[in-house]
Formats: C-alpha cells, structure tokens, sequence
C-alpha cells in the first residue's frame, strides 16, 4: 500500500502561536518522519517550535529548491511508493503556490500517490480577501521580470487585462526588489487604477491598504526587504 504526500502550509513569519493549528495538522506533522522542504534550517526550527520534544535526528529531509534536478523529484516520493507518508512542507504560506513543491505533486498524481492538503495561510488569499478587489475574477501572475523594459511591458499588459475582464491582477516580487517595482508601477501605469499593497501579512507590522495610483504617489510604505503582495485592478 502506498503512503501519501501531506501538503503542509507554514505561518508566514516567526510570530505565530501553535495554538493556530488545528488537531488534524499538529496529529499529521507530530507522525510524520519523512519531509520535503525548501530551506533544511527553517525546516528544522519550525518543526522544533511546535514540537520541542521532537527529535530531529530521526527525521530525513528532501531538498527541494531552485538547485534540485528534475530527476530528483522522483527519488523524493520513493518512500511513498514503498508505504510511507511524506510531507511537503513549505517554506512559507501554502506548498504549490509560488512555490517549487508543484513538482512533486504534479508527480505524485503521476504515480498515484495520494495527496492531501492541509489548512494554513496563503498570503495571496489572505491580500486578496484584504484588499476590496474583485474577488470573483482574479488572476495570479506570479514574479514579475527583473529587466526593466520587460517588467514595464508586463505591468502594462496586466492592466489592460484588467480592464478588458474586471479581473485583479495579482503578482509579488523578491522583498529586496519590492521599492523598485512599486516605482515601476506609479510611474507605467494609470493614475486611477487601483493598487492594493499588503506586506507581512499576520505579522505583528502587517500593512495592508488600497488606494489608486496618484494617491500612493506621496505616501508609499516602507515595505523594503518585507514580503508583500501587489494586486491591481483597472477601473
């Protein structure tokens, strides 16, 4: 019989209480003993916070990063293959989303491994939830370019399309990045479209707010180095 691949979410910064998680994850993460995980030192902290008895020794870990071969990602679910449960873990928000654990699951389906998602934070959800945009159409873009003709290109043909369908258009950068591409988009795009900027949501300094791009002009937020969420909506 073969085991199944667990989709574990993590808090989206260090402040969190374990008293968030529910009975099905804490019983689902205290079981596991195989993991998957992006950063092998985070991993290993998060896992000792909700379960200071927990010993990490007899744990194996899979790395999965921007630095792991295609082929890997089989070897990873072998031990489901073989009857185990493994555990996709992010490294923060929901494995899957804007996050290089897709892969495995893609495979898992493949090989008829069972998946099961776990309930946690999505930092896109929640900005999105937050922001006062349409929520019944959206579209998640994901990173945008780096190269600054390609990112203005993008930017514009975000909004357009948010304009054509009514659609928010969602899309986040490297925290270092953040100022440059909020200068980016006050200076391409429309004074009155409607720009949303969320920034270490459920963290103690959580910032959220929406307003069109002339008011923002003059009163940006100081979001460098912070996780943050841009979503747009042409109106």
């Amino acid at each position: 019989m073969k085991g199944k691949l667990y989709l574990i979410p993590t808090p989206l910064g260090e402040h969190f209480s374990t008293d968030s998680f529910g009975k099905e994850y804490m019983d689902c993460v205290l079981m596991l003993k195989y993991f998957i995980v992006e950063e092998l030192k985070t991993a290993r902290r998060f896992l000792k916070k909700i379960n200071p008895s927990c010993r990490i020794d007899d744990i194996t870990f899979f790395i999965l990063n921007e630095h792991t071969r295609e082929k890997d990602f089989e070897n990873f679910l072998q031990y489901a293959l073989s009857g185990n449960n493994i555990g996709l873990l992010s490294e923060a928000g929901c494995p899957g989303i804007a996050d290089p654990g897709a892969q495995v699951v893609r495979i898992a389906h493949k090989n008829q491994v069972q998946v099961v998602p776990l309930t946690g934070p999505s930092s896109i959800t929640l900005a999105l939830m937050s922001s006062g945009l349409n929520g019944q159409n959206f579209s998640f873009a994901g990173y945008l370019p780096v190269k600054p003709e390609e990112r203005k290109a993008k930017l514009l043909q975000i909004e357009k399309r948010s304009k054509l369908e009514n659609q928010t258009q969602i899309f986040i950068e490297t925290p270092y990045r953040n100022i440059s591409l909020l200068t980016d988009i006050i200076k391409y795009c429309n004074p009155n479209t409607l720009l949303c900027i969320a920034s270490n949501l459920t963290q103690p300094d959580q910032f959220i707010r929406t307003l069109n791009i002339a008011s923002w002009k003059n009163n940006l937020p100081d979001i460098h180095k912070k996780p943050a969420v841009f979503l747009i909506m042409s109106v």
